[in-house]
């Protein structure tokens, strides 16, 4: 039986326990036994012992069938027509496995095809192996949590305990994920800086990253112009955009607009975080990029580019105005009654109320959504591909191209490159410092949540 029909056995199985647990409790109540726990608990006891134990099986069984299947084919005699090198033989038995597995209709190569019989007998053997034990562990974890059933079991607070560790595991996995991306970017980076030199990458200021470098010269790994476009279009274009529009309409929905526009107008504006970035990106190098290089040639700028950082920050500007409107009406919102109604009784207008009541109470949820908006303004790609272009310049001319980290994160890990190059390696320096700078960025925002939390609190 195959992984999914693996999985669907364990399913019915799962199912099947949690009615026999559930009708062995119930039968034990209506037996005149008070039941310490609901009959449901009981069923949930037995299903998850049913389930839990198979389910580990299978991730272990799918981690080494592969090889135990590949060493039964390599014992067959047949074996030792294979190629000495070990891409040769690597390549064939991939292509008899495919075929075998009805991945691939036919082979390219006549050397695989003694292979496909062996691995179809291979992966029958072992899939019925695997459909014993699977079955055979969801038998005895069944069979043991139905001998624990008796009306003084405390069912449910096994069940509640089995609850609490399977969401521990779920933010523990996160917690390591987190972490295992932390250590690969440390360890990257610091591979990244035995080649180069660090003063280079952060001071430089030229951009040019050449494959094979020299101690002490200049190897063309200066990232300044990558984190001034980063900067410029992201966190001062886009912001510039984002912020007043994105405030403005959450102003505008929370207290000026009527119901019936409100219903009508928030998702109307949310839909703005639905669209692809790919279309924004098309949007502003097909639309916004050419109004923007003809309204520079208009004041005279005859150098203006098509791919310029002012069309890219614009566009993506617009793109994040759902994050700061939503968070800014949310806070808004949640600011308590009484504070807008006694300004108002106190004789103050309602643009005072809202300028000098609601916004600072409502401050540390838009400094969140700003910040969250500078988050994804400055990890955006596509946009700044098709509309500022991969030239790193630094300047502050938005009518110039311009490109930014992610950028050339993507061109420095795009194509056939040789991993334990500088250039591939430095991708991973880029990352670590958008990680840093995102750090940076919570932890302000930290410090400014908390100081006017206990404001108005």
């Amino acid at each position: 039986m195959t992984g999914t029909g693996l999985l669907f056995l364990i399913a019915g199985m799962a199912l099947l326990a949690w009615l026999v647990g559930r009708a062995r409790a119930t039968s034990l109540a209506r037996g005149g036994g008070a039941l310490n726990s609901l009959p449901s608990y009981h069923g949930w006891f037995l299903l998850v012992c049913a389930v839990v134990p198979p389910l580990l099986f299978l991730a272990f069984w799918s981690a080494i069938s592969p090889a135990l299947v590949t060493n039964m084919v390599l014992s067959d005699p047949v074996a030792s027509s294979l190629p000495a090198d070990a891409f040769g033989r690597a390549s064939i038995l991939s292509e008899a496995r495919s075929i075998a597995q009805g991945l691939q209709d036919k082979g390219f190569q006549p050397a695989s095809q003694p292979f496909v019989p062996l691995y179809k007998a291979a992966l029958a053997h072992y899939q019925l192996l695997g459909t014993i034990a699977t079955a055979l562990l969801a038998f005895a974890g069944g069979a043991f949590a139905f001998t624990r059933i008796r009306p003084d079991f405390r069912a449910r607070n096994r069940v509640e305990t089995l609850v609490m560790w399977g969401l521990m595991l779920a933010s523990l996995i996160a917690i390591i994920t987190t972490l295992g991306i932390l250590a690969s970017l440390l360890f990257e980076t610091y591979r990244f800086f035995t080649l180069v030199s660090p003063l280079e990458f952060l001071t430089g200021t030229d951009w040019n990253p050449k494959a094979n470098v020299t101690p002490g010269a200049d190897n063309g790994y200066g990232a300044i112009p990558l984190f001034w476009g980063t900067i410029f279009i992201g966190a001062i274009i886009a912001m510039l955009v984002a912020i007043p529009l994105g405030l403005m309409s959450a102003i505008f929905l929370t207290q000026y607009a009527s119901a019936r526009v409100r219903r009508w107008m928030k998702p109307v504006l949310e839909i703005l975080a639905g669209i692809p970035t790919v279309v924004y990106g098309y949007f502003a190098a097909l639309t916004i990029a050419p109004m923007v290089r003809d309204f520079a040639v208009m004041v005279g700028m005859s150098n203006a580019a098509s791919d310029n950082a002012l069309a890219a920050g614009v566009v993506m500007g617009v793109m994040i105005i759902p994050l700061v409107s939503s968070m800014s009406d949310d806070s808004l919102a949640a600011v308590p009654s009484a504070m807008r109604d006694g300004s108002l009784a106190m004789g103050a207008t309602k643009s005072e109320t809202i300028k000098k009541v609601l916004l600072p109470a409502a401050l540390p949820g838009v400094v969140g959504g700003v910040l969250l908006a500078i988050s994804r303004a400055i990890g955006e790609t596509m946009i700044v591909v098709m509309a500022a272009g991969y030239t790193a310049n630094l300047t502050a001319n938005p009518f110039e191209t311009i490109s930014t980290v992610t950028v050339q994160i993507v061109a420095l890990l795009t194509g056939d490159q040789d991993f334990n190059s500088p250039q591939t390696l430095a991708a991973f320096a880029l990352g670590l410092v958008l990680f840093v700078v995102t750090l940076l960025l919570n932890l302000v925002a930290l410090r400014v949540v908390k100081k006017y939390r206990e404001a108005y609190e």
